[in-house]
């Protein structure tokens, strides 16, 4: 179809550890969801925190960075496109989800002050340029405090 686009970009922190895994034919491939939040003014005039979860797959070269380089927590730039899946669960029902398929997943923080995260890979840190639109340098070694709301209160994308 002429003229159509699938494009997704996202920047956000994960919700739990990457899960990788590999399929019968060895090829890589690592699961994760991220949250993105927004806050506006509502009609009555009090502020409103939303947050959005967004499952990713990653396939490849960058399903193995994402499972060995990040971890809960972490600030990641996402580049990939939507696609759903349909498959049928154990008691015969069709079921349907969907991901971002992610062609490019980039770390935009080295969390190592926090513990327990790897350190980015050095073509990650902050000696590369960011994504366009992503505001140079800033926050690579900044504590960023709490990813969102959601996380803040312990809630989790279960």
């Amino acid at each position: 179809m002429a003229g159509s686009l699938n494009k997704v970009l996202l920047i956000g922190r994960l919700g739990r550890d990457p899960e990788m895994r590999y399929t019968p034919s060895g090829q890589p491939v690592t699961n994760f969801s991220i949250a993105t939040d927004e806050t506006y003014t509502g009609k009555d005039g009090q502020k409103v925190e939303k947050t959005e979860w967004h499952r990713i797959v990653v396939w490849g070269k960058q399903a193995e960075f994402c499972g060995n380089y990040l971890a809960k927590g972490r600030l990641v730039y996402i580049e990939g496109k939507l696609e759903t899946r349909k498959w049928t669960d154990k008691d015969g029902a069709e079921k349907y989800t969907t991901e971002i398929k992610a062609d490019r997943v980039v770390g935009l923080d080295s969390r190592q002050s926090e513990g327990g995260y790897a350190p980015a890979p050095q073509q990650f840190q902050k000696n590369q340029a960011a994504p366009q639109g992503g505001g140079g340098n800033a926050g690579y070694d900044d504590d960023m405090g709490p990813a969102f709301p959601s996380e803040a209160s312990g809630m989790d994308d279960a």
